[in-house]
């Protein structure tokens, strides 16, 4: 049994269950809405953020989860599918998962209308079962994603990004999705504010690593054994990077700035920024913040009596900083 298995393995019914509400949240009258989100349900990814969602309520309620649940598994699954829509847009992207996006398929105009929809039938499905109080916590969600995409637009046009930047990015940009789906589980059965707290806080150690994972892919040997490089091309300020460039002298970092700004195309110079950087240790550097970052998220579940689901959810901080991709 693989370890997304092993994971499952708790919530199995009420994924199953999630699956098909899910897809009904999702249903129009429009036949070309129906055949679009058809193709989206279709390839789905892990499901990760559902997982939090139901593993954080079971483990919180001695196993038990209601609809307030699914809804709240429904809601941040639509919004991250939206945003997921969007972003194949603004990166011009034709790939998702290893299958065409829907702007490949269907072209932009249609894509920015579908992710639209996605988001509205989110937060529609709060309001109409009064669920104002997961509204508020996925409406944080989305404004400081946004926030988070903006900031790192903006840094990397001028590449002067510094550590308490970046994960001042990472954690709106990638943490506070994960972070609000164990909120949104924590509260969906339980009105202790102090546990709901610590589950936001430990969904947001679990993103941070989760970035710094991917930000190492793209230093370390892909399916075809060559690093991608792929940020370096589109010029974002990665942790391994942002500690090569603090650690290095003025001529070695205005060579690297150089590098990033006006030859992130030529494949024979990434290659050698991407040595640079191992050079400096900015892989241990960042590996050593991530596994930081996986301890403080262990220790603060370890507060919380021993239980299968506890178990589930310890597997997931280890998968997030030893998946393959």
């Amino acid at each position: 049994m693989n370890i997304t298995s092993k994971i499952k393995q708790p919530i199995q019914i009420e994924m199953e269950l999630f699956e098909k509400k899910f897809y009904e949240s999702m249903t129009s009258k429009v036949a070309l809405l129906n055949r679009i989100t058809y193709y989206i349900v279709n390839r789905k990814g892990k499901q990760m953020r559902p997982m939090f969602v139901f593993l954080t309520a079971k483990m919180l309620s001695d196993g038990n989860v209601n609809e307030r649940t699914y809804r709240g598994a429904s809601v941040i699954e639509l919004i991250h599918t939206a945003t997921l829509v969007h972003d194949d847009v603004v990166d011009d992207s034709n790939r998702r998962r290893g299958f065409f996006s829907i702007n490949a398929l269907w072209k932009n105009k249609i894509a920015v209308l579908v992710g639209d929809y996605l988001l509205s039938k989110g937060l529609l499905l709060s309001i109409d079962n009064g669920d104002f109080d997961l509204l508020r916590i996925i409406s944080v969600a989305v404004r400081e994603m946004s926030e988070g995409e903006l900031l790192q637009i903006e840094k990397a046009r001028r590449l002067d990004i510094v550590e308490e930047v970046y994960y001042e990015i990472i954690r709106k940009k990638t943490a506070t999705l994960i972070a609000s789906c164990c909120a949104l589980g924590a509260k969906s059965v339980s009105d202790d504010e102090v546990q709901v707290e610590a589950m936001r806080k430990f969904g947001e150690l679990i993103g941070m690593a989760f970035q710094i994972k991917d930000d190492l892919f793209d230093y370390t040997d892909d399916a075809i054994g060559k690093p991608t490089g792929i940020d370096i091309k589109e010029q974002k300020m990665t942790l391994p990077l942002i500690y090569a460039l603090n650690n290095c002298n003025s001529k070695e970092k205005s060579w690297c700035i150089n590098s990033i700004k006006n030859y992130n195309k030529d494949k024979r110079r990434v290659k050698e920024v991407i040595q640079f950087v191992k050079d400096k240790n900015g892989l241990h550097y960042a590996e050593e913040k991530m596994m930081q970052f996986q301890e403080q998220a262990l220790q603060i579940l370890e507060k919380f009596p021993q239980s299968e689901y506890r178990d589930a959810l310890s597997l997931m901080v280890n998968y997030v900083i030893e998946r393959k991709k």
